[in-house]
C-alpha cells in the first residue's frame, strides 16, 4: 500500500479537507435556509450528545491504532499490525451496540429535562444509527492512517458529504410539513446514509489492498492481544480524556446556555433560535478553515511517532514546525476573511446581518483554535496524551463556568457564550504549547509569528479599504467576492514575500511543482 510523506499525504487531506468543508457549508445552507434558526437549534442540540457517544465508543482507538501501526509498520512486523486491527475492531464492536442502546433509551431524559425541548427527542432518535457506523470507519481510517496513506480517508470524506449534501434537501423537505422537529430528524437521516456511504467505500479498498485476512484465526488473535490491548488503552484512554472533555463540554453547552439564558428571561424558543444562530450559524464559519490544521494533524501522528520511535528528534522538531507554520499561515487568512466580511458574508449567507457580532468578537480568538488541533496530535504522538487530557479539562471546565456565569447576565445573553468559548481557545491552546515546550524544548520562531500578524494587519487595512470604495450600484455579491478575492490575492503575496511559505512546500501542489522545476 502506497505510503505518503508528511507533506504529501497533509495535501492529500487538505485537498479532500477543502472539498468536505465546501459541501458541508453548503449543507448548513441548506438546512438553515429550510429550517430557520430554530430549526438549527434544534439539530445542533442532537449533535453534543451524539458527539459524546460517539467519543465513548471509539475510546480514543483512532490515534492509538495510528501510532501503533506506524511502528509497527516500521519494524515490518504485519501480525502486530493484524493483532492492532483484530483487538480494535472487537472493543469497538461491542462498545457501539451498548452506547447505541443507551442513546435510543436516554433520548426521552435528555430531550425533555436536560435540553429543556422535548422536540430534539425526534433527531436524537434518527442519528442513534450512525454511532456502530462510526466506530467501525473510525478504525479503518486509523489503520490507513498508520500506513501513512491518507488516500482512502480524504475519499472517504468526500463521498460522505456528496451523499449527504445530496440526501439532506430531499429529506428535510419532506418531513418538513410535520414540524421543525421531524425536518430535523430528517437532515440527522442524511448523516447517517453519509456516513454508511463513507464506509462501505472504505471496506471495500482495505478487502483489496489488505495483506492478511482478518477473520482467520480473528478469535485466537483477540484471546492473544492482551498486550496489544495494554498498549493501545495506554494511548487511547487519555486521548478519550480529551475528547470525552471535549464531548462532554459541547454535551453540557447548550443545556447552560439554555439555563442561563433562562436565567437571563429569555424564552426558551428564542433561547434555542439564539444558540442555533451561535452553533449553527458562526462556529462552523470559524471551523471552516480547520481542514487545513486538521489534515496537518491527522499526517502529524504517524510521522511524529515513527520519528519518536526511531529517536530521530531534529525530524520531531521539524515536522512539527512546518504542521504549525502552515496552520498559522492559513488561520490568518481565514481571521482577516472572518474579520472584515463578518457582515456581508452573514448576510450572503444566511440572511442574518446581526449575527455577525459575535463572529467578529470570535474572529481574532480563532487562530489560537487554528493552532490547537496540531499540537494536541503531537502532544499525543510523543506520548503525552495525558497532560493534553489535562489541558482539555482545564479549559472545558473555564468556558462551561464562564458561559454560565456571562451568558445569564441580561446585558450580555447570548454573547457571553460567544466571549467564553473565545476564551477557551486562547486558554487551551497556551496549555498544550507550554506542555510541548517543556517536554522537547521546542521555541517558536517569534519572526515568522510577527511577519504573519503583519500581513494580517495589512491585509485588514487594504480589503476593509477596497470593500468601503466599491462602488454604491454593485450588488452585495460581486462586491464581497472581488474584495475578498483581492484580500486573498494581497496576503498571500506578503506571505510568499516573507517566506512564510518554503519551495518544498509548494512542490507538493501540483501544477505548481511542474512550475517551480
Amino acid at each position: 500500500m502506497t505510503k505518503q510523506s508528511f507533506l504529501k499525504g497533509a495535501f492529500i487531506l487538505i485537498v479532500a479537507g477543502l472539498i468536505t468543508r465546501v459541501l458541508g457549508f453548503i449543507n448548513r445552507i441548506v438546512v438553515a435556509r429550510m429550517m430557520g434558526a430554530e430549526g438549527v437549534g434544534l439539530y445542533m442540540m442532537a449533535v453534543p450528545t451524539l458527539l459524546l457517544i460517539i467519543t465513548l465508543t471509539q475510546l480514543g482507538l483512532p490515534v492509538a491504532i495510528s501510532k501503533l501501526v506506524a511502528e509497527a509498520v516500521s519494524d515490518n512486523d504485519r501480525a502486530k499490525v493484524k493483532r492492532i486491527l483484530v483487538v480494535s475492531l472487537s472493543v469497538t464492536g461491542v462498545l457501539s451496540v451498548v452506547f447505541t442502546a443507551i442513546m435510543v433509551c436516554g433520548a426521552p431524559l435528555i430531550s425533555q429535562t436536560l435540553l429543556t425541548d422535548s422536540r430534539a427527542f425526534y433527531p436524537l432518535i434518527a442519528i442513534s444509527p450512525i454511532v456502530p457506523i462510526v466506530a467501525l470507519s473510525s478504525v479503518l481510517r486509523g489503520y490507513f492512517q498508520g500506513l501513512q496513506n491518507m488516500k482512502p480517508t480524504a475519499y472517504s470524506q468526500v463521498i460522505e458529504q456528496v451523499v449527504r449534501i445530496t440526501c439532506v434537501a430531499a429529506f428535510t423537505s419532506a418531513f418538513l410539513p410535520y414540524g421543525l422537529e421531524y425536518a430535523a430528524a430528517g437532515a440527522m437521516i442524511s448523516a447517517v446514509l453519509g456516513e454508511l456511504a463513507s464506509l462501505l467505500y472504505m471496506l471495500a479498498i482495505f478487502k483489496r489492498k489488505k495483506r492478511f485476512r482478518v477473520r482467520r484465526h480473528f478469535f485466537a488473535y483477540v484471546k492473544d492481544g492482551k498486550t496489544t490491548f495494554r498498549d493501545l488503552m495506554s494511548i487511547a484512554l487519555p486521548t478519550t480524556g480529551s475528547r470525552l472533555i471535549g464531548s462532554v463540554s459541547f454535551f453540557f453547552e447548550p443545556i447552560v446556555v439554555s439555563q442561563s439564558l433562562a436565567a437571563a428571561g429569555v424564552a426558551t424558543a428564542l433561547a434555542t433560535a439564539q444558540y442555533g444562530e451561535l452553533s449553527g450559524y458562526v462556529i462552523p464559519l470559524l471551523l471552516l478553515p480547520t481542514f487545513i490544521t486538521y489534515s496537518l494533524s491527522v499526517s502529524l501522528v504517524p510521522a511524529i511517532s515513527e520519528a519518536a520511535y526511531q529517536k530521530n528528534y531534529s525530524l520531531i522538531q521539524h515536522r512539527l514546525g512546518q504542521a504549525l507554520r502552515l496552520a498559522l499561515v492559513s488561520g490568518g487568512g481565514a481571521v482577516v476573511i472572518l474579520y472584515v466580511f463578518a457582515e456581508p458574508v452573514m448576510e450572503l449567507v444566511y440572511h442574518a446581518p446581526a449575527v455577525a457580532a459575535y463572529l467578529k468578537i470570535m474572529a481574532p480568538f480563532s487562530l489560537f483554535l487554528y493552532f490547537q488541533t496540531p499540537l494536541q496530535s503531537a502532544l499525543q504522538a510523543l506520548g503525552l496524551a495525558k497532560a493534553a487530557m489535562i489541558n482539555s479539562f482545564v479549559g472545558a471546565t473555564v468556558k462551561i463556568a464562564a458561559i454560565f456565569v456571562l451568558a445569564s447576565r441580561p446585558e450580555l445573553g447570548i454573547m457571553g457564550a460567544a466571549l467564553a468559548i473565545a476564551a477557551s481557545f486562547v486558554l487551551v491552546t497556551l496549555l498544550h504549547f507550554a506542555t510541548l515546550v517543556k517536554a522537547i524544548s521546542y521555541t517558536i520562531h517569534v519572526r515568522e509569528f510577527v511577519k504573519v500578524i503583519l500581513s494580517i494587519i495589512i491585509t485588514g487595512v487594504i480589503a476593509s479599504w477596497v470593500y468601503g470604495q466599491a462602488p454604491a450600484a454593485l450588488s452585495l455579491l460581486p462586491k464581497t467576492a472581488a474584495s475578498i478575492c483581492l484580500a486573498g490575492i494581497v496576503y498571500l503575496f506578503f506571505i510568499l514575500c516573507f517566506g512564510l511559505i518554503k519551495k518544498e512546500e509548494l512542490s507538493r501542489i501540483p501544477f505548481v511543482k511542474n512550475w517551480i522545476s
